[in-house]
């Protein structure tokens, strides 16, 4: 039965990441939002209302609990304006588990092709929206420490770029190194203090319905990811023992090359 102590938020709902459109690097939300809306209520993020309509729908049918806020996970203001509605709608409930899974600022072109405002698209959507995000979520995932039924955990979308700058990707490379970085500064300050804070490296095609047609990894079967096994792993990543806390992890495909 879902708690109603506790909730879990979402940041970047959607088929994809709700925000952003980009079918190697998005990590769908909706199988996320639903592992996790077993066990609470979710509350999912999007900068516009039809991409988490449909989740919220879902989950609320079923039996389980979903609240749809629309708002710029990026931009501080209208987090405090979205965390107020949570707290209305969800009077004493703490914050168990974050999941920052916004992507932008995506751009496949050569580099002296490359505009300066494409560079500063990827840094807002990763480093400076984390940052934004997590300066709101930490906090109350610390206030969350003593009684939550598991360890409160902020966990990070991260992709191939994240640790590979391949050619004609320098832009959104730069971002998801910087989101990144971020996340292994924030898991070293607040491990110890009773947060996991987890980053994500979720490299290959995510096997979603507007992605049927792309053909990856020659199109053998299980060649994309199933968005389930990503939703899996953010779980399990939740639920981890403090006394085995894993800071970063990598999904791909069997037949993903890496």
């Amino acid at each position: 039965m879902a708690s109603k102590t506790f909730y879990a938020i979402i940041a970047g709902a959607g088929s994809g990441t709700g925000m952003y459109s980009l079918p190697k690097y998005l990590v769908p939300s909706r199988a996320s939002a639903l592992r996790f809306a077993k066990a609470y209520p979710v509350v999912l993020l999007a900068r516009r209302p039809e991409s988490y309509n449909e989740i919220v729908s879902e989950i609320n049918g079923s039996g389980g609990q979903a609240i749809g806020i629309t708002a710029d996970a990026t931009d501080s203001a209208t987090l405090d304006l979205a965390f107020q509605t949570i707290s209305q709608r969800l009077p004493g409930s703490k914050l168990a588990a974050a999941i920052y899974n916004v992507n932008g600022g995506f751009t496949r072109k050569p580099f002296l092709d490359l505009k300066l405002e494409e560079l500063d698209a990827s840094l807002n959507a990763a480093p400076r929206g984390l940052f934004a995000f997590a300066q709101k979520t930490l906090p109350l995932l610390l206030d969350s420490v003593p009684d939550s039924p598991h360890p409160p955990t902020l966990i990070i979308t991260g992709a191939t770029a994240s640790v590979k700058g391949s050619a004609y990707f320098g832009g959104f490379a730069a971002g998801k190194f910087a989101l990144r970085a971020l996340a292994q500064s924030l898991a070293r300050e607040f491990h110890p203090q009773g947060v996991h804070v987890a980053h994500a490296i979720i490299d290959g095609g995510i096997d979603t319905p507007w992605g049927k047609n792309l053909i990856m990894n020659n199109g053998v079967e299980d060649g994309k990811i199933k968005p389930e096994q990503i939703a899996e792993d953010y779980w399990h990543l939740h639920t981890q023992h403090r006394s085995g806390f894993t800071h970063e992890i990598d999904t791909r495909p069997f037949v993903e090359k890496f």
